[in-house]
């Protein structure tokens, strides 16, 4: 029924009753009031009001055929290529605000569950499928504009092939079916967000092969039985000239323990059905959806961190050296293919069967694929270019002391008082040296999967066969 705003974000998650551990103690009272949450729950709460400025309307919101309501543009399913165009659009203005480093922002979510309600027909007439529950859960969350978090890896233990440890010891899974819902008893990471959302949406990874552990629904934040349990937070500092990413910006990572968690059936999409599990995510929307949605973001990152780059550069006056210029253009050549390879996507992006217009998977896989490898090659880069002003860094306070008026002249840059230069370093050190800035690297590092493992899908789904005609072609050739 409305556009959130950011108070109504707030309002609303503070009145959730969560269960959030932090530091061996339950977060009482409220949550955008917690030093670990206050930050990001700002953050978040500006990335809403953001679809309330009258000039971003058009971009961050639709008007729907059906219902002639107005709701967020994270909720599109797209049927035409400028649909696709208006959707990275939005994904950039959202991510613009937070230099593309909250990699679960609303609208990431938002895209997940259109893309499960534009697969439901694979749910259709299946066991245990309920395309009704989805097609109607998605209509309610988008009128109400909901945030999400979710969950779907399961915890680590011993990985070996050879291992015999049972996954119902750890993992999420069915333990009753009961005239009420589904009763899940395990736990499940990585929920980023988790306890600073409405909802949680919980499914099966792909491979699942045990019928208990093939799922998917949504519950809120607030059911019982279920806890969020926090690694130490990586907010520090409340200043946002000592901590000018981490302040802002750090999405908390949780373990989410369902403790005989009931599940309404009005709430579960499909359960106990190991083919539908895995054909809802190999054949479903899911892969093009948020990969589409991935690599806008990646986008407004590395223009983020170019931008912070030529800024060091120009602080200190190095734009001369070539080892310089070239480690710049390394970020250049990044960001320039990634923008081609997500525009490709959309020029070469197709209908479905069902109407649907989905984007090219390949040059998005190859687009995220390659990020995995080359940013942290870029926060390298930061640091290279930085050297010894990443490490001589004073914060706020000192300048105000008595040896303020000092430290303004003796750390002064090119053309720049010492304040405002050890200030642009403090930022370039959050985002490449802080446990903030160590968490976005290992996050870009495996996000959308292990690199190897996308390697290979990218291997096994992109077709040589004209690429070896043309071979044997110019082999022909020669022998006549």
């Amino acid at each position: 029924m409305m556009v959130r705003t950011g108070e109504q974000y707030k309002e609303g998650i503070d009145q959730l009753n969560t269960a959030v551990w932090v530091e061996g103690n339950e977060v009482k009272g409220k949550i955008s009031h917690h030093p670990a949450f206050q930050g990001v729950v700002q953050s978040q709460s500006e990335l809403y009001d953001l679809q309330h400025i009258e000039r971003l309307k058009e971009v961050m919101t639709y008007t729907t055929q059906k219902s002639k309501e107005r709701i967020g543009m994270s909720y599109l399913i797209p049927t035409s290529k400028p649909d696709l165009e208006r959707r990275r659009k939005m994904v950039q203005v959202w991510a613009r605000h937070s230099a593309g480093l909250m990699g679960r922002s609303p609208d990431y979510m938002n895209t997940v569950l259109a893309a499960f309600a534009s697969s439901v027909h694979l749910l259709k007439d299946k066991p245990n499928c309920f395309p009704e529950h989805l097609k109607q859960f998605y209509e309610y969350a988008r009128s109400h504009d909901l945030s999400f978090t979710h969950t779907f890896v399961n915890p680590q233990n011993n990985r070996s092939q050879l291992s015999f440890l049972e996954e119902g010891q750890t993992n999420a899974r069915v333990v009753k079916r009961i005239e009420e819902g589904l009763v899940v008893k395990g736990a499940k990471l990585l929920a980023t967000q988790g306890g600073i959302t409405d909802e949680i949406i919980v499914f099966s990874a792909p491979g699942v092969q045990d019928k208990s552990h093939a799922f998917a629904f949504s519950i809120p934040s607030d059911t019982t039985g279920l806890k969020f349990a926090c690694r130490p937070s990586f907010v520090k500092d409340a200043s946002h000239f000592n901590a000018p990413l981490s302040s802002r910006f750090e999405e908390m990572d949780t373990v989410v323990i369902f403790d005989d968690v009931l599940v309404p059936w009005e709430r579960v999409f499909f359960y106990d059905n190991v083919k539908v599990a895995n054909d809802f995510y190999i054949k479903g929307n899911f892969v093009p959806f948020t990969l589409h949605q991935i690599v806008s973001r990646q986008v407004i990152k590395m223009e983020f961190i170019l931008g912070l780059a030529q800024m060091i550069v120009d602080t200190i006056n190095i734009s001369e050296y070539q080892h310089v210029q070239s480690k710049v253009a390394e970020i250049i050549k990044g960001l320039e293919s990634s923008k081609a390879l997500l525009l490709s996507s959309e020029t070469n992006a197709s209908l479905d069967d069902e109407g649907v217009m989905i984007p090219d998977k390949i040059p998005l896989y190859v687009a995220v694929n390659q990020f995995q490898e080359t940013y942290p090659r870029f926060t390298e880069i930061i640091q290279l270019l930085g050297a010894s002003g990443m490490v001589t860094l004073m914060d706020e306070t000192q300048f105000h002391s008595a040896i303020g008026t000092e430290l303004d002249h003796y750390l002064q840059g090119f053309e720049v008082k010492g304040r405002e230069r050890v200030q642009i370093f403090t930022l370039a050190f959050d985002l490449c040296m802080s446990a903030f800035g160590s968490r976005q690297s290992l996050y870009e590092r495996f996000f959308f999967g292990d690199p190897i493992r996308l390697s290979q899908i990218i291997y096994q789904s992109y077709s040589t066969d004209s690429y070896t005609s043309f071979v044997k072609e110019m082999l022909e050739r020669e022998k006549s």
